[in-house]
């Protein structure tokens, strides 16, 4: 059976947050793959704790993947200040074609367009992707998964971080389906009465005061912060509030583009731009929000560049959906060329977190030596990229670790799910199947 094939059936997707099924990637041709290990979020650190304790299956993996894309160049990317996990993985590289490159300590070096260009040197097409330019991207935990698949292991399991205000930040290996609930517990628990999760991070990720929710497959990790926490109270807030206050405060200064990370590797991107979109009623709304299509949504003009406390992120993505509702395509210059001052506006990982009132819950956050385990586990069907997969279980049914319980439909993009411990199927819902250990 090709690579391809048992990381299909493995149901291996983009363990960093994006999800998108590695089987798709793995079945192109480019010449060079890079190992994302960048994690530019703020105080998660479960790449590097990949990297500093499974080294080897991360290059096992890559070289499995560059093998089956045809790639001669093959590339580890991590941040030097990860000492460690620097270390471990130079090891595991020697004696293989795969190198390593160290990235500098600012937000957000983990983007696509960012790390390819850091990387090669090669500037992705405007709406393009990597492959684009002859590059295959992949986090670092999904490649330990792609080695794992080649053996004939499922994903089951998921490395996440647990920090901000919990007793003992800590990275853990659980199952799929545990509940942020657990991992906060097996954290020491919060250390605060009224927790919001960011979950999947500050920047890009969300926030929920449900604890209860679901470790899934693109889960990195989670931040535990109190209700109050002037972010957490940003982010909450509801869009039309936003709007409202971007439409009376904007003063066109321009930070949030002059900031922005794909504004400034030459992108048209000017979300100052799209403010004005907000004083707009009826007709006009379409031209500007053309200035949000290559939005990252990396959230820095939001919640470092404006000195307003605006929030032209939200703007760009409400401009994002405006665009999809009119199908509207990309019409713009393909030429891209990176701005002068690319280097210097880079935003050093230490100043967002001071500017994001987080730097008091700096710390490591090490990987527990036990994984975790669970009695019950909620599964959504949809985990990744795609349409969401099909239940192929009932209830009352009685599961194998590893045994498939859903699967995307025919010539559907998606990912296979499987039981991550022996259980009885409790429900099959619409958007999730529930199993309690047998």
């Amino acid at each position: 059976m090709s690579l391809v094939n048992h990381v299909r059936n493995a149901g291996v997707v983009g363990a960093g947050g994006g999800g998108f099924p590695a089987h798709v990637k793995l079945a192109a041709k480019a010449d060079t793959i890079i190992a994302n290990g960048a994690e530019c979020e703020p105080l998660l650190h479960k790449d590097a704790a990949v990297l500093q304790h499974h080294a080897k299956e991360v290059v096992a993996g890559i070289l499995l993947a560059a093998d089956a894309l045809g790639a001669a160049d093959v590339v580890i990317a991590i941040k030097e200040k990860k000492k460690r996990a620097v270390e471990a993985a130079t090891a595991a590289c020697q004696g293989t074609r795969a190198r390593i490159h160290l990235l500098g300590d600012y937000y957000p070096a983990g983007d696509e367009y960012d790390l390819v260009h850091a990387v090669t040197g090669r500037l992705i097409p405007p709406t393009g992707i990597p492959l684009h330019v002859g590059v295959v991207v992949q986090n670092v935990e999904s490649l330990v998964n792609v080695a794992a698949a080649a053996a004939g292991h499922p994903v089951i399991r998921k490395f996440i971080t647990i920090a901000g205000a919990v007793a003992r930040p800590a990275s853990f290996e659980v199952p799929i389906g545990i509940s942020l609930r657990e991992c906060i517990a097996a954290a020491g628990g919060a250390t605060v009465a009224d927790p919001v999760l960011a979950i999947g991070g500050m920047m890009m990720g969300e926030t929920t005061a449900d604890l209860d929710r679901p470790v899934t497959k693109t889960t990195a990790g989670a931040i535990v912060l109190p209700a109050d926490h002037p972010v957490v109270l940003r982010k909450l807030k509801p869009a039309t509030q936003m709007a409202a206050i971007g439409k009376s405060a904007c003063d066109q200064c321009r930070y949030c583009t002059e900031f922005c990370p794909r504004y400034l590797l030459g992108y048209a991107v000017e979300p100052h731009q799209v403010m004005r979109s907000l004083g707009f009623t009826a007709t006009g709304a379409e031209r500007f929000s053309e200035w949000a299509a290559l939005c990252c949504s990396c959230g820095l003009c939001t919640l470092y560049a404006c000195p307003e406390s605006l929030y032209p992120k939200e703007a760009c993505d409400d401009s994002k959906a405006v665009l999809r509702e009119l199908d509207w395509k990309w019409t713009g210059t393909r030429e891209v060329e990176v701005h002068p001052m690319v280097d210097g506006r880079r935003v050093p990982i230490k100043s967002l977190m001071r500017r994001l009132d987080i730097d008091g819950y700096d710390s490591p956050a090490p990987l527990a030596a036990e994984a975790l385990t669970t009695t019950r586990a909620v599964l959504p069907l949809k985990q990744h990229a795609g349409a969401p997969a099909i239940a192929r279980v009932k209830p009352g049914q009685t599961l194998a670790m590893g045994e498939v319980i859903a699967e995307p439909a025919a010539d559907a993009l998606g990912a296979i799910l499987h039981a991550p411990f022996a259980a009885t199927v409790e429900a099959v819902e619409a958007t999730r199947i529930i199993l309690t250990a047998r």
